[in-house]
């Protein structure tokens, strides 16, 4: 229902978009035979739409713009409305944005360049209690050069709701705490394959190792029953100048880290020690 909604309500705003059709496999149906919550005719629905992810892309000379969600995402009807609703905020923030800047670059009869704002969810993992999203995010505002950012999902499928991974910790404090001197030394390491070496001075810009909280993390499992990977991304400028561009840390989930997992959490992580 969402999805076909959706659909409708862009071609009427004339945005190229795009929900793919696929035929249901005997896996859809059973999906959307049980998907929890659903409305009636829910299932129905998601057959009709053959379960499918959402794809929406705009491309013109003000912006280009696209947002894709996984099938599994799709499935969910409350996660596919936060989803739908995230992709139109985000849209009309590039379209304000877009319209003022060429607005100005009228005035000072400068070129105009097209902004963009590109979004691909990615299934991490799915485990009985999570559904775990990560993003990628190339956005460019008329500047030098564009930019890259990430974003981190959770589906709570016991309380039907979304959370960030941090929500399943004590506090952020005590998850930095679990892996500060790992996420610092892994990030030397990192730098170090790519020939750079951390500057000594510890006035430099980037000498000091930031918090993995005020970065993205993602969650995942490697048996699809509990969460034991975790990835913590940074942008660029967090650790290093633009041009050294991102990093993608993997931290093993510890019994300290663990240890800082709320007690209702508790029971969805294994550590690896």
């Amino acid at each position: 229902m969402i999805l076909a909604k959706t659909c409708t309500i862009l071609v009427a705003l004339l945005l190229v978009a795009g929900c793919s059709e696929a035929e249901p496999t005997k896996a859809d149906r059973a999906a959307a035979a049980t998907v929890p919550g659903a409305p009636p005719g829910g299932a129905a629905d998601i057959l009709a739409k053959g379960a499918s992810a959402s794809n929406v892309k705009e491309s013109g000379a003000l912006v280009e713009f696209a947002y894709a969600y996984p099938r599994e995402a799709a499935q969910v009807p409350e996660l596919a409305h936060y989803l739908d609703t995230d992709r139109e905020v985000k849209r009309e923030a590039l379209l304000a944005a877009a319209e003022r800047d060429k607005a100005a670059a009228e005035k000072g009869n400068f070129p105009y360049h097209p902004h963009s704002h590109l979004q691909k969810w990615l299934r991490v993992t799915s485990t009985p209690r999570f559904l775990s999203l990560s993003a990628e995010i190339e956005t460019y505002m008329g500047g030098a050069h564009g930019m890259t950012s990430f974003e981190t999902l959770l589906w709570d499928r016991n309380k039907r709701r979304t959370l960030k991974p941090l929500d399943l910790f004590s506090s952020s404090e005590a998850f930095d705490a679990a892996i500060r001197d790992d996420f610092c030394a892994r990030i030397k390491q990192a730098k170090a394959a790519k020939g750079i070496h951390s500057p000594d001075e510890p006035d430099s810009v980037f000498a000091k190792c930031p918090p993995a909280s005020a970065q993205t993390v993602w969650l995942g499992s490697s048996d699809g029953h509990y969460l034991d990977r975790m990835t913590v991304a940074i942008g660029p400028y967090e650790v290093g100048p633009f041009a050294e561009g991102s990093y993608k840390i993997n931290i093993p989930v510890t019994s300290a880290l663990v240890r800082a997992v709320k007690p209702e959490f508790a029971r969805d992580f294994l550590p690896l020690n």
